[in-house]
């Protein structure tokens, strides 16, 4: 672990005495080193937790969740070259240590045993994001995005702190492993339900539950490529991490949960709704985020085996695809300089090789077998239709939409006749097919072996 955590921070002080000519490439090589380093931690031997000291720990849960962290910094790091080329050095250095600083707090979070130090670095995540979207953001709304994510996070966190001091109190320890091994609490009492509601609060808003999502479509639209990339792929998954790490620690209270699963599928199924009516591009994938998030929720919340496995197999899928996603749409973006996907049609007779990319990732998002995307939906479609069979109107209606919009979207940015103000635009980089390269084919791999990433349930 500290072989990840060291040389992440060591990236830091090489940005900044990295020479103009080679700060880009230091950054980006020393970042994919890390990553395959962390690779390793896949392959964990079948004991239930590591531990590597009394705060920090790894497990099947943490650990995929852990090395998608460290793959998506490399990537980020390309795909911003082409917004920062004009910035001055210092803008460049600082925009790298952000995206850097995030992932360190990040890879605490994921590896924490304390839940007080997981609470601390979920929170301090926030810091980087706001900047990274204030100050980088595309347009001119991105402090009213970044507001929105500020006070609808702290919001959430607040009533989170509260259960976790009352809960130290209480039992003596936050400790995931000592309350996993005490006696079952009882969570009838007024107290303990306030309690088991406030630490749910934090996460549903950060997954985001349908209800508690305005601030993802704001925050995604006005953040740059990296920003959308880590919110989407990361981000979003510490909430669904936080879910089915505080419900496995509680006795099954699905009794209490039955609101949050009802909005979940409702969410799935009117942010589906949503966005067939987008325009917006970056928009659009924003709310399919929402839609795949509701899913997990449902998932997290009826504490089956087979639900939490499809919760992390989607999660880790969800991620990779996402952010592919949102590189395509930015290398979209700065040809056509608008997101609006009416202004921005036909783009396959010019650029050929990015609409495969284009339609692989459409199609992974929509869930086409042998996707990892459609072992995690199933999984968590037959869980939910063991528990309740009505939960099937819901799910089934979600996976239509979802490939109603998925398909809307791919003809909408690449068929149709090409405007004449898009016939004189750059070729694709090496660059950008290096990124999606690097985006799809961990999803190809993980067909072959899923289980690598199934979270250890099943």
């Amino acid at each position: 672990m500290l072989k990840i955590i060291i040389p992440t921070t060591l990236l830091i002080p090489t940005i900044w005495l990295s020479s103009k000519k080679w700060m880009w490439f230091n950054a980006t090589f020393n970042s994919l080193l890390i990553a395959s380093v962390s690779l390793n931690l896949l392959m964990l031997p079948s004991e239930l937790m590591i531990s590597l000291n009394k705060y920090m720990g790894l497990d099947y849960v943490s650990s995929p969740l852990l090395v998608l962290t460290c793959w998506l910094l490399p990537l980020m790091i390309l795909a911003s070259q082409n917004h920062l080329k004009d910035s001055p050095l210092g803008r460049q250095q600082m925009y790298i240590s952000m995206l850097t600083m995030l992932q360190i707090m990040l890879i605490m979070a994921f590896s924490s045993t304390e839940l007080i130090l997981f609470y601390i670095t979920f929170e301090a995540t926030l810091i980087p994001t706001l900047i990274i979207i204030t100050r980088w953001g595309n347009q001119t709304e991105r402090l009213n995005a970044g507001t929105y994510f500020l006070f609808y996070t702290l919001a959430g966190s607040l009533p989170l702190l509260v259960s976790l001091l009352l809960l130290s109190s209480n039992m003596g320890s936050l400790s995931i492993n000592m309350i996993a091994t005490s006696p079952e609490m009882y969570m009838m009492t007024t107290t303990s339900k306030l309690m088991w509601f406030g630490c749910l609060t934090a996460f549903m808003v950060k997954m985001p539950l349908y209800g508690a999502h305005l601030w993802l479509p704001k925050a995604h639209v006005e953040a740059p490529v990296a920003g959308s990339m880590i919110l989407a792929a990361v981000l979003l998954k510490l909430g669904g991490y936080g879910i089915i790490r505080v419900t496995m620690l509680f006795t099954p209270l699905v009794e209490l949960s039955y609101p949050f699963i009802i909005l979940a599928l409702w969410g799935v199924l009117m942010t589906g709704l949503v966005c067939m009516r987008q325009t917006d591009l970056k928009s659009l994938i924003a709310y399919s985020s929402v839609s795949h998030m509701g899913l997990v929720v449902a998932a997290a919340l009826i504490q089956t085996p087979w639900s939490f496995t499809g919760a992390i197999l989607l999660m880790i899928s969800h991620g990779l695809i996402s952010s592919s996603l949102f590189c395509l749409a930015n290398t979209n973006y700065e040809r056509t300089h608008s997101r609006t996907m009416v202004l921005a049609r036909g783009l396959q007779t010019i650029l050929p090789l990015m609409a495969t990319w284009w339609l692989i990732s459409n199609l992974s998002n929509l869930a086409l077998p042998p996707t990892t995307n459609l072992w995690g939906e199933l999984m968590i479609m037959m869980s939910l239709f063991n528990w309740s069979p009505w939960t099937i109107l819901m799910t089934g209606l979600g996976t239509l939409v979802t490939a109603a919009y998925t398909l809307y979207m791919f003809l909408m940015t690449q068929r149709g006749q090409l405007p004449s103000h898009l016939k004189i635009s750059s070729p694709t980089f090496t660059r950008e097919h290096c990124l999606m390269a690097m985006h799809l084919f961990p999803m190809m791999l993980l067909m072959l072996k899923p289980e690598v990433i199934s979270g250890g349930f099943s």
